[in-house]
């Protein structure tokens, strides 16, 4: 349920501009836990041979643009996607794209038609680019590489958390699977503002300050390397999270304004709750498979993982951020 306008108060320490922490519960489906996402619809859904048809028409554009009337079967699909994202548990997983028969190029550019009736694509870095090959390059996250391109444990956060603005969608398909590990695991952060404003709403009010989050250098000249934001905000009549701590940890460092005891502790809860298996769910990703997450309201994480040795098998992911505005 939405809460009414008596469930808030002024957040602690706040800024000249007014900001409102949510004081009670969410009590609906959002605010899941290990024990009751799958207590509704199944969140896998099956991509039917009409969807498919539609999706690997023949086109021109390498990356054709969704046009009004077209794909009628997977506008159904993916306005019952829509309502799961936005109103119900926050995520889906279509299953799937039949890689075997299809070539990379059209099995990306089916992924990239289904994305858009969702809304039109967000850039992924200052390039502009719209889909992001998730990699392992052999970079380092202590050198200043963003976790996609690492086999590092990605750790819980929400895409572009970086950014003054961020994706509204976040969607991966799986090309390859590693060897071992790259377990996908989401969290509810609705369900983690329940926790929190159960155990220590004074912890919770600190959250609701700005924080500063490393942009690793994702940022143009004349533009601060940190955007500095709060970690959760109730904006639109909806609660909204941004987190990723390594990034918060540098930004702070860089902005001169070292992390405070009362912020580490805060900080230091949520990691607890995140980290516990009684708020995630769990799933391994199968060649073909689409998963499409509420970025406002839902954390994930990768596990690390352990590639193939051979380079045409290692792990291979492609990443769609999208907006839900037109």
């Amino acid at each position: 349920m939405i809460p009414t306008d008596n469930a808030f108060t002024s957040a602690a320490h706040e800024s000249p501009t007014r900001r409102l922490m949510l004081t009670r519960q969410i009590t609906d489906a959002r605010a899941w836990t290990a024990d009751t996402v799958g207590e509704q619809r199944p969140w896998r859904v099956p991509l039917d041979t009409h969807c498919l048809d539609e999706l690997t028409q023949p086109a021109a554009d390498p990356l054709p643009p969704v046009r009004d009337g077209k794909l009628p079967s997977c506008r159904t699909l993916m306005a019952g996607v829509a309502e799961e994202l936005e109103h119900g548990r926050g995520f889906v997983l279509i299953d799937r794209l039949p890689l075997e028969s299809l070539s990379a190029h059209s099995a990306r550019r089916a992924y990239w038609r289904l994305g858009q009736l969702l809304g039109p694509p967000f850039a992924q870095d200052v390039k502009g680019t719209l889909l992001f090959d998730v990699r392992d390059t052999g970079r380092a996250v202590s050198e200043g590489a963003r976790f996609s391109v690492t086999n590092a444990e990605s750790s819980f956060h929400t895409d572009g958390a970086f950014n003054p603005a961020v994706p509204d969608y976040v969607a991966l398909l799986c090309v390859r699977a590693a060897q071992s590990g790259g377990v996908s695991q989401l969290v509810s952060a609705c369900a983690i503002h329940n926790r929190l404003l159960d155990a220590d709403p004074e912890a919770l009010a600190l959250l609701y300050e700005p924080f500063c989050f490393d942009r690793r250098s994702e940022f143009i000249k004349g533009e601060k390397p940190y955007t500095e934001t709060p970690i959760f905000q109730w904006r639109d009549r909806q609660l909204v999270h941004r987190y990723l701590r390594h990034y918060v940890e540098v930004g702070q460092e860089k902005a001169g304004q070292p992390l405070r005891p009362a912020q580490v502790a805060a900080l230091d809860i949520i990691e607890t709750l995140v980290t516990d298996p009684a708020h995630q769910a769990e799933f391994a990703m199968a060649p073909g498979q689409m998963l499409f997450t509420n970025n406002r309201w839902i954390l994930h994480n990768r596990t690390a993982f352990v590639d193939w040795p051979e380079p045409g098998r290692r792990r291979h992911y492609v990443r769609l951020w999208l907006t839900n505005r037109g």
